[in-house]
């Protein structure tokens, strides 16, 4: 009776082992996630990570050749990271577009708190391969934003699917997750700019 009692204590502590693992590994990610946002932008560069690589650098013009016989979806999804009290959201979920052709979408973010705070969000498109075939003119993500307390801004990304983009592509995802980097932003000695955001009016 000796021999199921000690494995069975054996198994007990494989399994508290394996939950204070699985505990402190979920500990590490939430702290990972308000990591510098530099430090996530520079790995995303160089490994290509969430559809983050050459493909998702700001474009000062484009060349508009629409395929008007071809539509894909864009989705546009957000995420405000570490639970902040902020709003942010795309003023349309998805909508259709033909590749070749320049469209504009307007995001809202809202400082919800009683105090100035500094967002920056980080890009990525999925599937990964459809992140070297948008281009984009114009974008606030490339950008940190200053909200001053209780503000609200609207906005805006400019982009296009190049017509090159693989054909079994139908529908492309374009998300952005919102960092609180007010406390970079202060120790950094370079000034943030706000790139093109219009300040809504309250009320």
């Amino acid at each position: 009776m000796s021999e199921p009692l000690s494995t069975a204590a054996e198994t007990g502590r494989r399994t508290r082992r394996g939950v204070w693992e699985l505990v402190l590994l979920t500990l590490a990610m939430f702290g990972f996630g308000f990591a510098l946002v530099p430090i996530y932008n520079a790995l995303c560069e160089l490994t290509g990570l969430n559809g983050r690589d050459q493909g998702m650098q700001l474009v000062a013009t484009v060349q508009e050749q629409p395929d008007l016989s071809r539509e894909v979806t864009v989705q546009f999804l957000t995420v405000v990271n570490g639970g902040r009290e902020w709003s942010f959201k795309s003023e349309v979920a998805e909508m259709k577009v033909h590749p070749g052709q320049l469209y504009t979408v307007n995001f809202v973010a809202e400082n919800q708190l009683d105090q100035d705070v500094v967002g920056q969000a980080v890009p990525a498109v999925t599937p990964g391969k459809a992140a070297r075939h948008l281009k984009k003119t114009e974008c606030f993500c490339f950008n940190q934003q200053p909200f001053k307390a209780r503000e609200a801004k609207r906005m805006p990304v400019r982009f296009m699917l190049d017509p090159e983009l693989p054909a079994d592509v139908g529908t492309v995802s374009l998300s952005y997750t919102f960092f609180d980097v007010t406390e970079l932003a202060q120790r950094s000695a370079k000034p943030s700019t706000p790139g093109a955001a219009t300040t809504l009016p309250r009320g």
